[in-house]
């Protein structure tokens, strides 16, 4: 009773992480005969602490019959480009690095990750896409940077 209990809190909180997302599109990979194709999906977030900053992000989808029903692993490789979208304004201070969007890639392990840096001295923020495991994380990353007009600071904790 416990497990399923857990599989099904793992479930609403990976549902919750992807309700952040809004989907823009996708393309197939690999036809599946059984179950959804693989395929690169591309999402958009908004910083939820940055009004007008807008990260795009690919991402491979496993389909198939596991991913029809959650219990594929996804690819680690993911891609991000942040763009401004609207004018840019904070409403309150930022870290200097801080973890803004996570989706899980797995029903357990696996996380995409993105995190915000902030470059006092060019005044520009820096968005690193990752994946990491309980156990290993991945190397492979992607950076997408917004310059922020030097006109406004960005506040710093």
């Amino acid at each position: 009773m416990k497990t399923s209990s857990l599989v099904a809190g793992l479930m609403l909180a990976s549902l919750a992480a992807a309700a952040r997302a809004e989907p823009i599109g996708s393309v197939d990979t690999v036809f599946k005969l059984i179950g959804p194709d693989h395929k690169i999906v591309v999402d958009a977030y908004d910083d939820p602490k940055v009004a007008g900053v807008t990260c795009y992000v690919s991402r491979a989808k496993t389909g198939g019959i596991k991913g029809a029903v959650g219990l594929a692993e996804d690819k680690s490789e993911a891609s991000i480009a942040c763009r401004q979208v609207g004018a840019i304004s904070f409403g309150k201070p930022l870290p200097v690095q801080e973890e803004v969007f996570n989706e899980r890639l797995s029903i357990l392990f696996k996380k995409l990750r993105v995190v915000r840096m902030v470059d006092r001295k060019r005044n520009t923020l820096v968005y690193l896409s990752y994946s990491d495991r309980v156990i290993e994380g991945s190397p492979q990353n992607s950076v997408s940077a917004v310059p922020v007009d030097r006109a406004t600071a960005i506040p710093i904790l």
